[in-house]
């Protein structure tokens, strides 16, 4: 059980921070692969991004503010249709969704997942075909399947036998084949937090392949004239770093794959592998390239089914976080700090900004580690172990647990947290009545919003009472 409401977040990192925490010999020196490709220092120290000054940001936009580097987000996206060519790339939406992202991933040529009537809402008024949209989730409803098949999307996920029947029935009453996958459970834990490995088998995603839950949906939906099977469907979890899990879990799809070749007389013309590659949060992560998990990735399934005797499928894949997250940093103003005594003598900087929880729940909600640097200025004051928390009422509103700053921050300066593009404005929510925070998109020298910032006019617009 945990004593405190904050849990491990509090006082878990001893009088120094972190073991992988180092004290910088310059605390404006960016850590290069933290951020996206266009920010940089101007000789002042402001930080920039793409030619726009944070204060700049700042004055226009308020803050906090959440600043999209453009042109790194499609770099990303066409890195990853270059480096898995021929094979199927779907972004997947629930990372961060907006109409403009939308409209970014299908001009870089990627397809689409989504996971809800709401994510499909926004993909079909960006204009996304389709057919290039495939439909997730473990308990859509009848109406978000019916909105799916009238639209013409290209695929469902199914989840659970019921869902096998639930989206047979549907497809029948409209008159349409509904193309799906079942979503399978490979009994693969990634190497990440318990929270978001989605492949072993106590947790709600998926049918399990041990149990024979999932050959029997396989069964079923070939059953179902109403249904097209495309084939197997397969996710491990997040911020995975290299291709070992990707390994044992294909060997295991493919192996039921390889079943219903023999068993049902079906070849499946489809297999997706999932998404979950992780990116660099903190001088601690050194995740893989694109072109790393695609060699890795294509020579594991090849070796398989060669040694199965079966054709190699069409295959997917699902970047979210990959491509998004990194082309993002959060800006802040500090409102207030405060020295704590730790053990040993020691202290700890506390800098309060204007956000926190409500724009950033991934470090209360999974213990995520973040970085941050002075964006307005430069410093030469003395590194302090710092960290960053939010404005709001609950003792885990923590956005950044450790980091060295300078010991002269203050009041009305801007602080920027890298790697914010994916789980924060899609998990953001109106805690403590606080309204979300607005996107900005910058390229060329030129900001223009994206999502704009909610107001209280919004909020109490939805108060009927």
């Amino acid at each position: 059980m945990r004593s405190h409401e904050a849990g491990a977040l509090h006082g878990q990192a001893g009088s120094r921070g972190p073991a992988w925490l180092r004290e910088p010999d310059d605390t404006n020196e960016l850590v290069r692969h933290l951020w996206s490709d266009h920010v940089e220092r101007r000789e002042d120290g402001e930080l920039a991004v793409a030619g726009v000054g944070a204060t700049e940001l700042a004055a226009e936009f308020g803050t906090p503010l959440y600043v999209v580097d453009e042109d790194d987000l499609r770099g990303r996206a066409r890195a990853f249709r270059e480096a898995f060519a021929g094979w199927d790339v779907y972004y997947a939406a629930k990372a961060f969704l907006s109409t403009a992202i939308a409209r970014w991933i299908t001009e870089e040529g990627l397809r689409m997942d989504v996971c809800t009537g709401g994510e499909l809402a926004v993909a079909l008024r960006a204009g996304v075909p389709p057919e290039n949209l495939g439909l997730h989730g473990n308990n859509k409803s009848i109406s978000e399947i019916r909105r799916s098949l009238e639209a013409g999307v290209g695929r469902i996920i199914v989840d659970s036998l019921l869902e096998v029947e639930r989206v047979a029935t549907v497809a029948a009453e409209l008159g349409v084949t509904a193309r799906v996958m079942v979503r399978v459970t490979a009994g693969v834990e990634a190497h990440t937090h318990e929270y978001i490995a989605t492949a072993h088998e106590d947790q709600k995603f998926g049918l399990s392949i041990t149990e024979g839950d999932a050959f029997e949906a396989v069964r079923q939906v070939l059953e179902r004239p109403s249904l097209e099977l495309l084939g197997l469907h397969s996710h491990i979890g997040s911020q995975i770093f290299d291709t070992a899990g990707f390994e044992v879990a294909a060997h295991r799809v493919l192996a039921l794959h390889a079943r219903i070749c023999a068993d049902l007389g079906y070849v499946a013309p489809e297999l997706d592998l999932g998404g979950g590659y992780g990116i660099a949060y903190t001088t601690q992560d050194d995740p893989s390239t694109p072109q790393q998990l695609a060699d890795g990735m294509r020579e594991i399934v090849e070796r398989e089914c060669r040694g199965l005797g079966v054709a190699v499928p069409r295959l997917s894949v699902e970047p979210g976080r990959a491509i998004s997250g990194p082309s993002t940093f959060t800006l802040y103003e500090v409102g207030t700090t405060k020295e704590v005594a730790l053990d040993g003598g020691a202290m700890r900087r506390y800098v309060a900004v204007d956000g926190g929880m409500s724009d950033n729940m991934r470090t209360a909600l999974y213990d995520a580690d973040y970085s941050c640097t002075l964006a307005s200025r430069a410093s030469t004051a003395t590194p302090v172990l710092s960290r960053v928390v939010g404005k709001h009422c609950e003792s885990g509103d923590i956005v950044v647990k450790d980091e060295f700053m300078p010991s002269d921050v203050a009041p009305g300066d801007l602080i920027a947290v890298p790697g914010t593009g994916a789980y924060c404005r899609s998990l953001a929510s109106n805690y403590n009545h606080v309204p979300r925070p607005a996107v900005v998109a910058v390229k060329d020298g030129a900001a223009r919003l994206i999502v704009r910032r909610e107001t209280e006019d919004d909020l109490l617009r939805l108060d009927v009472g």
